[in-house]
């Protein structure tokens, strides 16, 4: 049913809109909380939610105290929970209120969970606080001390107890269990074990009231038990309304996705007001799915889950959803846009690169290191590395050996470049002419270029290439070295290296779990640390002005000068690599197939002005239209999937340094080398070129 939704409505892809509610309410005026309930549950519904959440007893209001006890005020609540179910009747979106309710002639602290015009059930209070400012075990009994697992509500016999999860049948993904405020307070909360029976949207109807620190302390529960379940989890707590007499309320209303925040209300609200996020339900069963001890986790409480129940109802997807996708999807996934977490990123990356290199030369007590300068990117931040471990080590700079090794088509650009990076960093530096080396092999080839013959195909590129690592390797021999490979995440992904006997290869490569957008931003980082004095600050910023290209194909029919531009843009043949570091993200981080992550492309990537960028940004603000996400994601596909799994599989060893961020059949990406990618190319061929 999903599929047949418009392509740019979330729950297409997974999504599901969640609201959470914080009503002013009135203390034990359930007629008029139950209209301020339904007026928000309307709002929300219209914004096409699928669940909204009210506060814990919102109907009658949490600060009733002796109040409970009165039948007047129980029926009231009880009529103001059928007004809410009328309410729903003829909308899809479910309302979670909270409510006192009598079963068993005991009274409960409850969560009722409606939709469809009816109760689906009703969900305890498990842990009742008594001690400070609360005395709830004054008027409420704990869940554990009910007989009956059904209650009759308004004339209707509904589930009644703590082990239920409500499974909405035209979304699988979405469901549902509720606990009430103390319940997260506690070492194992009962959203624990819902989760591990099934359970991917927890929700807490809280009242909490505020006192200082106490909204940092709900942010960390909330986040932590949203990560720990691998779960969306809603939370709400009560606002303006509830009595003042000994206690303030601030309303603060949260909504976690696997740990992350999505949304947060404005707290100390003198005003209803709601809030909502798309979470991402199918990332959630992915999650639960790769890390593999949740389900060992359920395995070990199968007995305390034998009993729990599941029920079933009703929740087809809206058709539309007012404002398309509502939520912040980074365009650089691997680079924070906010410059704090950047920052902290760059330095996490930066020193987890830097210490597995000084864990290898100890332990292969290797003294020095070959590596080759090209004046680029990558090979350009994989010498920062190197020489911050030779600091590390007590050893000089010169411990690194250094070469610059100009082909047919280098530019003079890059080679200036090289000598002065090489400089600024104080190592050993040579240069070698491989433009000798490689005609001779041109020549022991037979092939056209030897006889003139302007000929620059792929034999004439890695000829070029294989001279290079081959004089590297001879030249660690030599010295007593290693080689510090330099090619990153990215190239590894698409493909985009000479196999064997080019940039494939090294002893230790420490850029091959950084992806090019993050190395950018890392290689200005460094700039901005300003470790290699104002003169290689520059040199830095330089690099990151020059256009990507392996300088392997000549601008014209002499290929014996140096080069005045680059013959080749590596763009031009892999496509951008901001999109295509994208893909990659959410195809092996998140095993999404092509249509959804198009889709998160698009919603990234459609406006240049929607959402924020990273400031240290090298070069344009791009967009993207479908059409050209199509494009370039087909070319990722065929690349990943078809053609360049064999070089992934005999890499050389490389710290991983983010999760899901390592191709390494070692790591995180085990793949046969001929498997076909024709159901990913299907699945790209069925992606509109038009929202």
């Amino acid at each position: 049913m999903q599929n047949e939704l418009p392509f740019l409505n979330p729950y297409r892809h997974g999504f599901v809109r969640l609201a959470v509610a914080v009503p002013r309410n009135r203390v034990a005026d359930t007629k008029y909380n139950a209209e301020e309930t339904v007026r928000l549950y309307a709002e929300a519904s219209e914004q096409g939610a699928a669940v909204v959440a009210f506060p814990e007893l919102g109907l009658s209001a949490y600060t009733c105290d002796d109040l409970f006890h009165q039948s007047a005020l129980l029926e009231g609540a009880l009529a103001a929970l059928a007004r809410v179910a009328e309410a729903t009747r003829e909308r899809h979106t479910v309302a979670i209120v909270g409510l006192p309710l009598r079963v068993d002639h005991r009274l409960y602290n409850c969560a009722a969970i409606v939709a469809g015009g009816q109760v689906l059930g009703v969900q305890p209070k498990t842990y009742l606080p008594n001690y400070a400012e609360f005395y709830e075990g004054r008027q409420f009994a704990a869940a554990d001390t009910a007989v009956s697992t059904t209650v009759q509500i308004n004339g209707q016999s509904v589930p009644f107890g703590t082990d239920l999860v409500f499974r909405a049948r035209q979304q699988p993904l979405l469901a549902l269990h509720v606990e009430i405020c103390e319940d997260l307070w506690v070492p194992i909360p009962p959203s624990s074990y819902a989760a591990l029976a099934g359970a991917t949207v927890l929700v807490n109807l809280s009242a909490s009231n505020i006192t200082i620190g106490k909204a940092d302390y709900r942010h960390r529960l909330v986040g932590l038990q949203s990560a720990r379940c691998l779960a969306a989890y809603l939370y709400s707590s009560a606002g303006i309304g509830e009595s003042t007499t000994d206690l303030a309320w601030d309303g603060q209303a949260l909504i976690y996705e696997g740990g992350e925040l999505q949304a947060e209300s404005e707290r100390f609200s003198n005003v209803s007001h709601t809030i909502f996020a798309d979470v991402d339900l199918e990332r959630l069963a992915h999650e639960r799915m790769r890390q593999n001890s949740f389900g060992v986790s359920a395995g070990k409480h199968r007995e305390a889950l034998a009993g729990w129940r599941t029920v079933e109802f009703d929740l087809p997807p809206p058709q539309s959803v007012p404002g398309g996708l509502r939520r912040v999807v980074e365009r650089f996934p691997y680079v924070p846009a906010d410059a704090a977490t950047r920052d902290a990123r760059c330095h996490e990356v930066f020193n987890i690169q830097v210490q597995s290199l000084v864990q290898r030369l100890e332990a292969a007590r290797i003294e020095k290191v070959v590596i080759g300068i090209s004046g680029g990117l990558d090979s350009t931040h994989a010498l920062l590395v190197l020489a911050q471990a030779m600091d590390r080590l007590g050893r000089p700079r010169s411990h690194i050996l250094g070469y610059t090794m100009p082909g047919f088509a280098t530019t003079g650009r890059t080679l200036e470049q090289a000598h002065r990076l090489m400089a600024a960093v104080g190592c050993s530096a040579q240069e070698i002419d491989i433009r000798p080396s490689c005609r001779q092999m041109l020549a022991d080839l037979g092939h056209p270029y030897a006889e003139g013959k302007p000929v620059y195909d792929i034999t004439f590129e890695n000829v070029q290439a294989g001279e290079r690592t081959s004089h590297l390797f001879r030249l660690a021999n030599h010295h007593g070295a290693i080689v510090a490979g330099t090619g990153d995440l990215s190239e590894l992904a698409l493909g985009w290296c000479t196999y064997g006997v080019g940039d494939h290869m090294s002893h230790y490569n420490v850029n091959a779990s950084v992806p090019k957008t993050l190395i950018k931003h890392m290689v200005h980082w460094v700039a901005g640390q300003n470790w290699l004095g104002e003169a290689g600050s520059q040199v830095l910023r330089d690099i990151l002005a020059t256009e990507v290209s392996p300088e392997l194909v000549p601008t014209g029919a002499n290929a014996e000068g140096t080069q005045d531009q680059p013959g080749q843009r590596t763009e031009d043949t892999v496509g951008p690599y901001e999109l295509q570091d994208f893909h990659l993200y959410y195809i092996v981080r998140h095993g999404f197939r092509p249509s959804k992550v198009a889709y998160l492309a698009h919603a990234a990537w459609h406006d240049v002005d929607a959402g924020p960028w990273p400031e240290t940004l090298h070069g344009p603000r791009n967009a993207y239209a479908l059409v050209d996400i199509k494009k370039h994601l087909k070319t990722f596909v065929w690349r990943f999937f078809q053609i360049s799994q064999f070089k992934r599989s005999c890499v050389p060893n490389a710290p991983k340094v983010g999760s899901g961020g390592s191709l390494s059949p070692r790591g995180d990406w085990r793949a046969p080398s001929d498997a076909e990618a024709r159901i990913w190319m299907d699945e790209v061929a069925g992606i509109p070129v038009e929202g």
